[in-house]
């Protein structure tokens, strides 16, 4: 893991929510994981027990990395190894998602999310 120093004057982050972090410091692993059904009606109806995550094979079906099969090299050169930073503003962080001020070796993020349309049939569309 690189080694540098992250220096953050001041941070304002205005909403947390749904499965994410606010990390201050080093972080050997970070894993985060959402799964949302996002339901959008032209009327203001809920009908109480909608949408269960295992109806649907986007929740279900396996999540595969292609490996990396070329070649790589990589040259770093941290001539100064402190980051400064004078002031960060965030209106949000949401849905399997990380703020994170420091170094982190390996991270895996995911998120699954179906999204729905019911519109009426009405004559006047």
């Amino acid at each position: 893991m690189l080694k540098r120093t992250s220096v953050v004057k001041s941070i304002k982050a205005d909403t947390f929510g749904f499965s994410s972090i606010f990390e201050i410091g080093d972080s050997s692993y970070i894993q985060c994981f959402s799964r949302a059904l996002a339901l959008q009606r032209d009327t203001e109806i809920f009908f109480g027990k909608e949408g269960k995550f295992t109806e649907y094979d986007i929740y279900t079906e396996p999540f595969i990395i292609s490996p990396i099969t070329e070649n790589i090299y990589m040259d770093t050169a941290n001539l100064h190894p402190i980051i400064n930073v004078k002031s960060i503003d965030i209106i949000g962080v949401s849905a399997s998602s990380v703020l994170h001020i420091g170094s982190t070796k390996d991270i895996s993020m995911e998120s699954r999310v179906k999204h729905f349309r019911q519109l009426s049939s009405s004559p006047n569309r």
